[in-house]
């Protein structure tokens, strides 16, 4: 493995995938090219970065002492006091149960203290909230924490999940590189891997850095935080807020209408109306970027719902010449379209991601291929570290029956 070493702190490690920016003033076009692999020994590139801190990543700011207000009082001296408060993800208050705490890091949660959360104190806590969305989600305003609600049958709230929100620094500069390119990118992880603390930052860098007309499309509150002031972590990135979850899909239109943006940035892309959305946006000729639920790129290729961000999928029938030079079934899986977003990168971990350039990646995957893609990573040195042409590590997906097939895609009406 033939490995480069970049000193300057200035230069990023570039991406293998064909793309030749041209630069028109100060901003990035792609050149109108195909996407091809060439069969190599996989690459390194390093590029230094400022010395990180902890974890390597730079905390702005986490509000956390807003956050702890609205706990009871045992529990929030108890968490002021405990050494890890920095690494706290979420404090979990359900009715008649120990108050949890949960760490980065660690599996298992920690009890808060020896007895019950009470009704009363879940009631003081919501009052200290104020008013939950029709999401069941509420904010403390100018902070960027996240309290969830869980409510009984009678609409009394039995649960909180506080989560605490940090306005983070340092994930962009794994994909600097890609963002130069102008276009769409779509992330996929599990929950709480970071993927909005990613848009967060993608969205003050194209604001402030790329010089970029930004609008985030803020479901919840999560990216800009609470209030009708946006946190500082988003720069100068404009914010639409939604005020019901059922509207973003309109809200997203909207943004593109009235306000002229060269990026919209939207989190938790899920329904069919909000799929139908992102791509009218990106013919447009706006850049997206934007988060979905899934973890691997073959969970979007087999949600009957969202793998129209990624082409869409389509069974074609093969005349018995053509099925026998493949050495395929005469009945094969195909992509439909073009996909809306043409990078696709998958979270496996805080510092280690898996760049799709999608299409070509999608093709593969149908035909029970492995594509090559690029696996973005830190070293212990924090440095970003890119291994190009690596083998996916996932599974082709040529071994779908017609039964599986036409329960993940019900609007397919031949199968014969």
């Amino acid at each position: 493995m033939n490995i480069t070493t970049i000193s300057s702190s200035k230069l990023l490690p570039k991406s293998a995938f064909d793309f030749r920016p041209k630069r028109f003033g100060s901003a990035f076009q792609p050149a109108k090219t195909g996407f091809r692999f060439p069969y190599r020994s996989c690459r390194c590139l390093r590029s230094s970065i400022p010395k990180p801190s902890e974890d390597g990543f730079v905390v702005v700011e986490d509000d956390l002492l807003a956050l702890l207000e609205i706990l009871p009082v045992d529990i929030r001296k108890s968490l002021q006091n405990e050494s890890r408060r920095s690494q706290l993800l979420e404090v979990i208050l359900d009715l008649g149960r120990l108050p949890e705490a949960r760490y980065r890091g660690e599996p298992h949660c920690q009890y808060l203290r020896n007895t019950e959360i009470s009704m009363k104190e879940l009631e003081e806590a919501q009052k200290a909230v104020g008013e939950f969305g029709g999401d069941n989600r509420a904010g403390i305003e100018g902070t960027l924490h996240r309290i969830s609600a869980i409510r009984s049958r009678k609409g009394l709230i039995v649960g909180l999940t506080c989560r605490v929100g940090r306005a983070v620094s340092g994930h962009v500069d794994i994909i600097s590189d890609l963002l130069q390119y102008g276009e769409s990118i779509l992330f996929l992880g599990r929950p709480g891997v970071g993927k909005t603390t990613v848009m967060r930052e993608i969205a003050r860098v194209l604001a402030d850095e790329f010089h970029k007309r930004v609008v985030i499309v803020d479901t919840s509150n999560e990216i800009g935080g609470d209030g009708d002031i946006p946190h500082a972590a988003i720069g100068g990135a404009r914010r639409m807020q939604v005020p019901n979850p059922s509207m973003q899909h309109r809200i997203m239109i909207e943004a593109v209408e009235n306000h002229m943006p060269e990026v919209v940035i939207v989190d938790e892309v899920g329904t069919e109306a909000e799929v139908l959305a992102c791509r009218s946006i990106a013919e447009r000729g706006v850049m997206l970027i934007g988060t979905a639920h899934g973890e691997r790129l073959q969970n979007i290729i087999k949600n009957p719902i969202l793998n129209d961000l990624v082409g869409g999928v389509e069974t074609v029938t093969l005349g018995d010449d053509e099925a026998r030079a493949r050495g395929s079934q005469k009945s094969i899986l195909e992509r439909k379209s073009s996909p809306t977003f043409p990078f696709l990168i998958e979270m496996r971990e805080r510092t280690y991601w898996v760049t799709h350039r999608t299409e070509r990646s999608v093709d593969l995957l149908l035909h029970g291929k492995k594509p090559l893609v690029e696996v973005r990573k830190r070293d212990p040195q924090f440095r970003v570290v890119i291994e190009r042409w690596k083998e996916y590590d996932g599974d082709g997906i040529h071994n779908w029956s017609q039964l599986s097939l036409r329960a993940q895609l019900p609007h397919v009406e031949s199968w014969d």
